[in-house]
């Protein structure tokens, strides 16, 4: 087979250019699961369990967009390492990979946890359950999602910000801006709504620039603008 043959039959694999709108899918459709999840559960701990009956639909809702802000998730982590191109860093890509991934299975596991709860009071709603068990289960939903993830999103944000910094592929302004935000992320211990809403209004913020800068200049593969 001559090498005419093989540039007929194989081609370069580009990203799509629709790929760019993962992120802000992400951060519309993370928000909302937020959002419903929280005006569905009361926020402190406590053994009652009538918010299973009163916001089972909206925290039914919330747990089934949640699988597709992940796969949102994972494109838009593609279209970020695909903007980095050849100057991509093997060290800080790997720990921006890594934290993404764990940050995303953080999430899945608490969002399993409380579909696992609500999904056994729907069983038996007559049954009254352990205390104990609603304790543990919501602690354990509150530590992975607020505590965890939220700091593995920190280091994400940092990790890609480094990289902007040092290779100038983005502008000043959007390297400190994620600096900043990320370190929110690290050191503020709250669980409160708007805390957690900052990751993915950063995602939407990145997905925006990406974005613009696409049918602003359209042959511009990184993120620093002309």
């Amino acid at each position: 087979m001559d090498n005419t043959t093989l540039e007929r039959d194989y081609r370069r694999l580009t990203t799509p250019r629709a790929a760019a709108v993962a992120g802000i899918l992400f951060a519309l459709l993370f928000a909302a699961s937020l959002i419903l999840l929280r005006s569905s559960i009361p926020e402190g701990l406590n053994a009652d369990t009538e918010w299973m009956a009163t916001g089972y639909q909206r925290i039914t809702l919330a747990l089934g967009l949640m699988p597709f802000a992940g796969i949102c998730y994972l494109w838009f982590i593609g279209v970020v390492r695909d903007k980095l191109g050849d100057y991509e860093d093997r060290f800080f890509s790997s720990v921006f990979f890594g934290s993404s991934l764990l940050f995303l299975g953080m999430v899945f596991v608490a969002m399993a946890i409380m579909g696992g709860l609500v999904a056994g009071y729907r069983l038996n709603p007559g049954i009254t359950m352990d205390s104990q068990v609603i304790y543990f289960s919501r602690a354990m939903m509150v530590q992975l999602s607020n505590v965890y993830a939220l700091r593995m999103a920190g280091v994400t944000m940092i990790s890609l910000g480094t990289i902007w910094f040092r290779t100038g592929l983005a502008p000043r302004w959007l390297v400190w801006i994620t600096y900043a935000l990320a370190l929110i992320l690290l050191v503020v211990v709250n669980f409160s709504l708007c805390v957690t809403l900052i990751y993915p209004a950063w995602v939407l913020l990145i997905s925006l620039f990406i974005l613009w800068l696409r049918y602003k200049h359209p042959d511009v593969r990184n993120l620093a603008s002309e």
